[in-house]
């Protein structure tokens, strides 16, 4: 594939369909290299999965490795560098810190995953058990025992899109909201999560993927500089704001994408693992359908049929941490024709 520029060597403009993490982290990103971009969201920034609560940006397990996990520790580290800019071109917070996370666990078994770590994590991102954990969430432990890993970040999804959109349209991109778009001439990314699967499935014939229902919480309490928590498959996420987010389901099969009594399970559940939540208020519910793709891999390349069309789709569950990558390497394809996508993510 040829670069996309016109004759006097301006870059070809490109329409992205999608407002969640993939369509505005690829509009930040193309946006910053000097293309005109202009993004359609058919409701409103952050109305699809993108809009929940969660934001824990936690690593893939060091062992077995493979070009997926390399992706996304590269797409970890890289956050640093792509939030800050956001932040200093919006002049809005994304939530964004490296906080770390708390882990209890059974026994110590877990000498190869943490030697696996100190081997394929840079250096203060390491694992290590600790008897002695800090921060204000500190779940109870059978052990005595607790996993600590310095990789682990987290941010506010929804801060991230409002600030995602504020700096797009500061340097230059234009965001329409509530609308559809019209014929679409060009280079076109489409970042249209769950309806796009569906979109995918129906046009190649075959199963692409499909959304999963999560379910997430927002309480009301201070612990912002505290490492999130993972036990028991529960996120215990503290923001900066003074919430801590607590998710997510993942259910298969569902009526409708309404909050329901499931996230009262979940409340519970953290409230049991972290006794300090035990009087913070529920100050939000939020329900929506994350696409997964057949792979379990985020879905990114050329869309087979369509010249000049491209799909960035899938980030079930890693999509925030997924994003920054993501943006460089559509970047890269779409403007430049450098195709860095690993075979495991091709549609």
């Amino acid at each position: 594939m040829t670069a996309a520029r016109g004759k006097a060597g301006a870059l070809t403009s490109v329409t992205i369909i999608g407002g969640g993490i993939f369509g505005l982290a690829c509009a930040w990103e193309m946006t910053r290299r000097g293309a005109p971009v202009r993004l359609f969201e058919a409701a409103r920034i952050g109305a699809g999965s993108s809009g929940g609560h969660v934001g824990a940006l936690a690593p893939h397990a060091p062992e077995n490795w493979n070009a997926k996990k390399q992706f996304q520790l590269d797409s970890l580290l890289m956050a640093p560098a792509f939030w800050a800019p956001v932040e200093a071109a919006s002049g809005l917070p994304s939530g964004y810190a490296r906080t770390g996370r708390l882990q209890p666990v059974a026994a110590d078994r877990l000498q190869d995953r943490i030697a696996a770590a100190a081997a394929r994590w840079p250096d203060g991102c390491a694992l290590r058990l600790t008897d002695t954990p800090g921060g204000e969430l500190i779940p109870d432990s059978p052990s005595g025992l607790w996993l600590f890993d310095g990789l682990t970040a987290r941010l506010s999804p929804r801060a991230a899109g409002a600030a995602l959109a504020v700096a797009i349209r500061n340097r230059g991109g234009e965001i329409i909201e509530g609308s559809e778009p019209g014929p679409l001439p060009g280079l076109v990314l489409w970042a249209t999560g769950t309806p796009g699967l569906a979109d995918l499935t129906r046009a190649l014939g075959r199963p692409i993927g499909k959304g999963v229902k999560g379910q997430s919480a927002l309480l009301r309490h201070a612990a912002p500089d505290a490492p999130q928590v993972f036990a028991d498959g529960l996120h215990i996420v503290p923001h900066a704001d003074g919430t801590v987010a607590v998710g997510s389901t993942s259910e298969n099969d569902y009526a409708h994408l309404d909050p329901d009594d499931r996230i009262d399970a979940l409340i519970n559940r953290a409230r049991a693992l972290c006794p300090q939540l035990r009087d913070a208020p529920v100050i939000d519910r939020w329900a929506g359908a994350r696409p997964r793709a057949q792979s379990r891999a985020p879905i990114l390349g050329p869309w087979p049929g369509r010249p000049g069309h491209f799909v960035a789709n899938g980030g079930f569950k890693i999509g925030f941490g997924m994003a920054p990558k993501i943006a460089q390497v559509m970047a890269d394809l779409i403007l430049d024709g450098r195709d860095r996508i690993p075979e495991g993510f091709r549609l």
